[in-house]
C-alpha cells in the first residue's frame, strides 16, 4: 500500500512539473526581446488577381521596440496597365496580425505615398499594429527624391515605397501570462493537497493494518489457548 501511494505521488509531481515546462515555454515561444526581427509579409492585389503571401526579408520587417523607415520593393503585377489600382496587405507577427489592404498605386492622388505602421507591445508581448496610407511629407521627397521619379515612371519597376513603423509601449494586464500563473499555481496547490491527503491516508491505513494484524495475533493466540 505504501508503494503504491509513493508511485501515486511521483505521478502527480511528473505531471506538475510537465504542465508548468509546457506553459514556460508555450510564453518563451510568444515572447520577443528588445531587437528582435517581426517577421512580416506581404500579398498584393492587381483587378481580381491577387499574389500569395511572400515572406518579407529582416531588413525590410520591423523591430522590437525600435522606430525605424525601409524602403519596400513593390514589384510590377501581372498585366499592369497604369490605369487600375494596386494594393497591398500585410500580416505582422508570429501572431499574424492582418493589415488590411493599402491602395499604394493609382490612388488619385499627386503625391508619393507611404505607409504609417503603429504597432503596440507590452513588455515581450506584441499586442496589435494598424496601418494607413500617407502621403510623404516633402521634406522625405527632397531627402529621397530618387523615390519619387521612380515612383512615377510607369517603365521602372520595382517600386519602392517608403515604410514607417512606430511602436508604441502600452501598460496592458497580460491576460494569457496570468492565466498560466493562475493555472500553475492551481496545479501546485492541488499537488499539495494532494500529498497531505495521500499521506494522512497513508497513516491511516497503516494504522488500520497494524490493528488489524493485532487483533489477528490475539485471535490466533486465544484459539491455540482453547
Amino acid at each position: 500500500m505504501a508503494r503504491n501511494c509513493r508511485f501515486i505521488t511521483m505521478i502527480s509531481t511528473f505531471n506538475v512539473l510537465f504542465a508548468l515546462l509546457l506553459s514556460s515555454l508555450i510564453l518563451d515561444c510568444a515572447a520577443y526581446r528588445p531587437g528582435d526581427i517581426v517577421p512580416m509579409s506581404k500579398m498584393g492585389q492587381y483587378h481580381s488577381s491577387r499574389t500569395v503571401w511572400h515572406d518579407m526579408i529582416g531588413r525590410h520587417c520591423p523591430i522590437f521596440g525600435v522606430n525605424r523607415e525601409v524602403l519596400v520593393p513593390i514589384s510590377k503585377p501581372t498585366g499592369f496597365t497604369g490605369a487600375d489600382p494596386y494594393k497591398i496587405s500585410f500580416q505582422v507577427g508570429k501572431e499574424k496580425y492582418y493589415i488590411p489592404w493599402l491602395l499604394v498605386i493609382n490612388r488619385k492622388s499627386s503625391e508619393v505615398p507611404m505607409i504609417d505602421v503603429h504597432l503596440r507591445y507590452s513588455g515581450s508581448d506584441f499586442l496589435g499594429v494598424t496601418a494607413k496610407v500617407l502621403d510623404m511629407p516633402h521634406n522625405y521627397v527632397e531627402l529621397h527624391s530618387d523615390i519619387g521619379t521612380q515612383f512615377w515612371d510607369t517603365q521602372i519597376w520595382p517600386k519602392h515605397v517608403l515604410v514607417r513603423y512606430t511602436w508604441e509601449e502600452q501598460s496592458e494586464i497580460d491576460v494569457a501570462s496570468g492565466f498560466y500563473v493562475l493555472f500553475g499555481s492551481g496545479l501546485l496547490m492541488s499537488f499539495v493537497l494532494s500529498i497531505y491527503i495521500l499521506q494522512s491516508s497513508r497513516d491511516k491505513i497503516e494504522r488500520f493494518v497494524r490493528e488489524t494484524v493485532a487483533e489477528s495475533s490475539m485471535a490466533g493466540g486465544v484459539a491455540k489457548v482453547e
